[in-house]
């Protein structure tokens, strides 16, 4: 089964299902701080995804995972596996654009979405400023590809993007664990992909969380996906770095807590 072959987690005690979906470079751990509080309220689903966690090379394959749709196809898998037939979802980074690619092939199930520092593309284009040009990610391809272990300890505290050491020493173990050229394959597919269309397929309620800097996703991205999305909220909290959600979690508590819970208008 999928779920239990991508280490498929469940607690909690609410009636109403949380799925949480990690980014590139950490595993299903990124949740840790978030998890007791979601534990309360909801039944609480994690994973880690193809290519992440202890033996990450065993759940990934390079032809599957070539898109982000082959990630949405996982998703989609251990929903039907669980029979789960609506819940919430919440996916960090690429994870954004994986449950938008899944809702996009199956709305139903998917009540709300939140999306934690997604973008639908990270090249800059035309009239669409994504953050990156060409020559950078050429840049970091061949970084990794040189030496991973050197890429990695340089590229863990800028994307966490403050002081935190423990978030640096988690992110830096979960990069570390993936095999190098599943980590290169993996963010070629990340940063070469361009998932406008599918953001702007978007039918259901959606929740946009960003930080106000993020060397990975500047907030003219999180502003883009606000405007493209129909009805969409986002919420630009006062916090720094790419994984809020380990080194901010009180902030992104706070928005859950608004926009998730029974009472809410939002």
């Amino acid at each position: 089964m999928r779920f239990e072959q991508l280490h498929g987690r469940i607690s909690g005690q609410g009636e109403r299902i949380v799925i949480l979906s990690h980014g590139f470079g950490t595993d299903q751990n990124a949740w840790a701080a978030l998890r007791p509080w979601l534990n309360v309220h909801f039944r609480v689903i994690s994973y880690d995804l193809a290519g992440a966690g202890p033996d990450g090379a065993v759940s990934y394959d390079f032809e599957r995972h070539g898109t982000l749709f082959g990630y949405a196809d996982d998703l989609l898998d251990i929903m039907n596996e669980l029979a789960i037939e609506t819940c919430i979802y919440i996916g960090h980074s690429v994870s954004g654009m994986i449950g938008a690619a899944a809702a996009s092939i199956r709305p139903e199930p998917f009540h709300k979405l939140v999306m934690i520092g997604a973008s639908p593309r990270y090249l800059n284009d035309d009239h669409y400023t994504g953050g990156f040009d060409q020559p950078d990610l050429d840049g970091l391809f061949e970084s990794m590809a040189a030496n991973f272990q050197a890429w990695a300890a340089g590229f863990a505290p800028v994307v966490v993007g403050v002081p935190d050491n423990a978030a640096i020493d988690e992110f830096s173990r979960t990069l570390f664990q993936m095999r190098p050229d599943i980590a290169l394959n993996m963010s070629r597919t990340i940063f070469q992909s361009d998932m406008r269309g599918v953001a702007r397929q978007i039918e259901r309620p959606t929740h946009i969380i960003q930080t106000s800097h993020d060397m990975a996703v500047p907030t003219d991205v999180a502003k883009w996906l606000n405007g493209a999305i129909d009805g969409s909220t986002l919420d630009l909290i006062d916090a720094a770095g790419h994984l809020p959600h380990m080194t901010a979690p009180a902030e992104i508590l706070g928005v859950l807590e608004g926009r998730l819970l029974p009472g809410n208008n939002s």
